[in-house]
């Protein structure tokens, strides 16, 4: 995982740690993925690696959602994920 995808996955199981701290039973979180060909069948860079942080966090991935954007900085897709805790 490269550097950017490393901080993003550092941040994300922060985040999960923080709302399994905080009692939450539900987290939502949004990763979003730089790509300059959306329309190519490949992994999704760094996504996977972003996903077990928060699983490595006691949450387990529920639901997902997909979204695709263009921005000026070129096109983003987004995955919109529900996690829920595996334990109280």
């Amino acid at each position: 995982m490269g550097f950017i995808n490393q901080a993003k996955g550092d941040e994300a199981g922060k985040k999960a740690r923080e709302a399994r701290a905080a009692g939450n039973t539900v987290l939502v979180y949004k990763f979003i993925e730089a790509n300059t060909n959306s329309k190519a069948t490949a992994p999704m860079t760094g996504m996977a690696e972003q996903i077990q942080s928060v699983e490595a966090e006691g949450w387990v991935l529920d639901k997902m959602a997909a979204a695709e954007g263009k921005a000026l900085t070129g096109e983003r897709v987004a995955l919109i994920c529900l996690f829920r805790r595996t334990s109280a």
